[in-house]
């Protein structure tokens, strides 16, 4: 079985900022918008970084689950992360298993993949997707990677989430994916999710994003760190 992280998902109350901030700071291209996001009450933006995505929805409707995040954490932050997996089947049955519940079962031509509850995940909406070509992604449009631009960052490399135990959110984010972990990491077989301790009194959730880059430098971006480091 392979597993790697794909796509991350910010949530924000102006998207035309955020969206401008990653522009201006990343050096970032959009790819497409929307792709069906509208029945779920909101409007989106994506942007490729290398082999993955970078998305940011904003709610155009009352009683989002969207817009209950950014009340519930009060301000822009992190929503979702998606994981692209070549065994839909058998990540299913452990999910069944571990009694991990499926809140939607999303498809389009190509790909297929299910939302977790976060209430048995833990920190973030969970998708685990799988594609019938291990090198696409058509969440993100049949032309996405004409508009990957590596001037700042080059790929997006880990995920950070903060909880309030870190150590147990992380052993439950290692069963339900099947990977291993180090410590509080979960590793995939490309990027990693880093669990931190909730220290902002926002709660769990997306805290940052750790990207490659020829350069170091330490960010704020859609109420999340972003750090940029050569690897």
């Amino acid at each position: 079985m392979a597993i790697r992280l794909r796509q991350v998902a910010l949530v924000a109350h102006d998207l035309d900022a955020v969206e401008e901030d990653l522009i201006a700071e990343l050096g970032l291209e959009p790819c497409v918008r929307d792709l069906g996001v509208s029945q779920f009450g909101l409007r989106n933006v994506l942007f490729p970084v290398g082999e993955r995505l970078l998305e940011v929805v904003s709610p155009v409707e009352t009683g989002t689950t969207a817009g209950r995040q950014l009340a519930r954490r009060n301000g822009d932050g992190g929503y979702m992360v998606l994981v692209q997996t070549d065994d839909l089947v058998g990540d299913r049955e452990r999910l069944d298993t571990l009694g991990v519940r499926v809140v939607l079962e999303a498809s389009m031509p190509g790909i297929e993949g299910v939302h977790l509850h976060p209430k048995d995940v833990g920190g973030a909406i969970l998708s685990i997707d799988e594609t019938v070509d291990w090198l696409d992604w058509p969440w993100a449009g049949s032309t996405w990677r004409d508009h990957v631009r590596t001037d700042v960052v080059s790929d997006l490399v880990a995920v950070e989430i903060q909880a309030h135990d870190p150590a147990i959110m992380a052993e439950r984010w290692a069963a339900v994916l099947g990977v291993g972990r180090s410590g509080s990491v979960v590793l995939l077989d490309e990027g990693e999710i880093r669990f931190v301790e909730a220290t902002d009194g926002r709660g769990d959730g997306v805290s940052g994003l750790g990207f490659r880059s020829d350069r170091s430098a330490d960010l704020e971006i859609g109420g999340v760190r972003v750090a940029l480091r050569p690897q």
